[in-house]
């Protein structure tokens, strides 16, 4: 990640609140823009899970495009020059932030142009690995959390709760945006976060059926930690030591993958959907334990699909984790 790139996008959007201008931070396409009226805000965000998110607040006065085609690597999506365009003409783009988007960051930096960002989870705290945990550079031997040394985790969208943040960061940004639509938004926004909380109670309930005891989790790469922070679940080791899907384990970090995973008795390593799942059966074949590797975190799918919306995509995500741990 570049990091004067991603201060740069915090600083002029605390300077210039949700709408400031700003050179330097992009996305690629994929879902086309649906039809707005004359006048209508153009509004573009990264994620499927983030246009979703921004649909709900923005209600009918315009449609929000998602530029990474829904089943696609967040981490690793590069834009092509019709995606740049999407972007620079658009009056806001909503990116996660945190990182997670540092694949387009120099893309859209290198046109010159001027894009309005908004950070949709400013003002959230990453959160700090748990003891035992894998910190972004390791098993779950405790090291990297000891020793502070760790990766920013961007997922914060994997707790619903701090989607809420999310929703009032973008309720803001509309309403510098589009003062006319103010009131509209902050209805559709406060709507949203009833439903927020609606679908963190079905979460609990739903995990409650799953023994304390089994609730560990063994991910492809370091991306359910928020999620693990707010359900009472503890994150046992990871087969990418990366909060991204594109780095690369060592073998003796595989290796000493395999002896956690006889040590702990985990029972499944959970993949999402679109990734590489080899690393994945191979650590499987030789421990023994399931492969769940259609998990929906960072993509939706199409309206037909059992993840169409941002809360569908939560619920689809917890009941595969439930059926393989209970």
């Amino acid at each position: 990640m570049r990091r004067a790139l991603a201060l740069a996008v915090a600083i002029a959007l605390t300077a210039m609140s949700a709408a400031g201008a700003l050179a330097g931070c992009g996305g690629a396409s994929g879902d086309t823009r649906g039809e707005t009226s004359a006048g209508a805000l153009k509004v573009v965000a990264t994620a499927s899970f983030l246009a979703d998110i921004a649909q709900n607040v923005a209600g009918d006065r315009f449609t929000v495009a998602a530029l990474v085609p829904r089943g696609a690597d967040l981490h690793t999506f590069e834009p092509t020059p019709r995606d740049l365009a999407m972007v620079t003409d658009s009056d806001l783009l909503i990116i996660n932030g945190a990182g997670l988007e540092r694949t387009f960051e120099e893309s859209l930096r290198d046109t010159g142009e001027q894009v309005r960002v908004v950070v949709a989870s400013r003002g959230l705290t990453p959160r700090t690995p748990q003891p035992g945990e894998p910190a972004g550079d390791g098993p779950g031997d405790g090291q990297g959390a000891a020793s502070g040394a760790h990766e920013t985790d961007p997922h914060f969208w994997l707790d619903p709760i701090l989607v809420k943040t999310y929703v009032a960061n973008i309720r803001d940004a509309f309403a510098a945006a589009d003062p006319d639509g103010a009131a509209a938004y902050e209805a559709n926004a406060a709507a949203y976060a009833e439903r927020l909380d609606a679908v963190d109670r079905w979460i609990r309930g739903h995990v409650a059926t799953v023994p304390v005891a089994d609730r560990k989790l063994l991910m492809d790469h370091v991306d359910f930690g928020y999620y693990a922070d707010r359900y009472g679940f503890r994150i046992v080791g990871a087969v990418i030591p990366s909060v991204t899907s594109d780095a690369e384990p060592s073998a003796r970090h595989l290796a000493d993958l395999a002896r956690l995973i006889r040590r702990s008795g985990v029972r499944a390593v959970f993949v999402d959907f679109g990734e590489n799942a080899d690393l994945a059966r191979q650590l499987a074949a030789e421990t023994g334990i399931e492969v769940v590797d259609d998990l929906r975190s960072h993509s939706l799918t199409g309206p037909s699909g059992e993840a169409p919306t941002y809360i569908d995509m939560m619920k689809y995500d917890t009941q595969r984790i439930v059926e393989a741990l209970r």
